[in-house]
């Protein structure tokens, strides 16, 4: 198994990236979209912790800069009819924390509005996992209210993943932005451009 990667970004399109060892092996790697927004840039060193999935057709790496965000892919995986591709795209679309809390709270709205899950595959998701996340610590969630949802979405709306929407508002409110939707979106984007400014260096 492979637990770790430790290497040099060397190429990324997307959510698929390849990772160099100091070896001189370079591993293909797909990450949520959470995880692709908080990415080096190129050329940058980095690691991961991942999950290699082994199936008939292939063996797939699977990256993640959080080991409890893995352990909530490995989660899923666990479930009646889910493979990797449906684990990722929930991670991707709801990002870890909503995922575990929306299990737990059965918020069967939001689990069913990622592509692949309906309402049944909803409710099986959470009779099967809800009392499986206890040794899941995940940072915690933006602060909410009307104004800080209502820029969380707006965010996501834009095609922001909704890991990288909420620690911008979050970051936004801890300078001190004021907690009504329009100008906490403004701040945030700032946060965010400032963020891919630094990346880009």
């Amino acid at each position: 198994m492979i637990a770790t990667l430790n290497g040099i970004l060397a190429q990324r399109d997307g959510e698929t990236i390849v990772v160099q060892t100091d070896g001189g092996v370079g591993y293909e790697v797909t990450v949520p979209a959470g995880v692709a927004e908080r990415l080096p840039a190129p050329g940058t060193r980095l690691s991961l912790y991942t999950e290699l999935v082994v199936k008939e057709d292939g063996w797939s790496l699977f990256g993640f800069d959080r080991s409890a965000e893995r352990r909530v892919f490995q989660r899923l995986l666990g479930a009646s009819g889910f493979g990797p591709k449906l684990a990722l795209s929930l991670l991707s679309a709801l990002g870890p924390e909503r995922v575990v809390r929306s299990i737990r709270e059965r918020d069967l709205t939001a689990l069913s509005s990622v592509g692949g899950i309906g309402k049944k595959k909803a409710e099986r998701l959470v009779l099967e996992l809800r009392d499986r996340f206890d040794d899941v610590v995940l940072g915690p969630a933006a602060p909410r209210s009307a104004g800080s949802d209502g820029a969380v979405q707006a965010l996501v709306g834009l095609g922001y993943g909704p890991g990288a929407a909420e620690d911008a508002v979050r970051a936004a409110l801890a300078a001190g932005a004021p907690e009504e939707t329009s100008p906490l979106i403004r701040r945030a984007l700032q946060q965010l451009a400032a963020r891919q400014g630094a990346n880009r260096r």
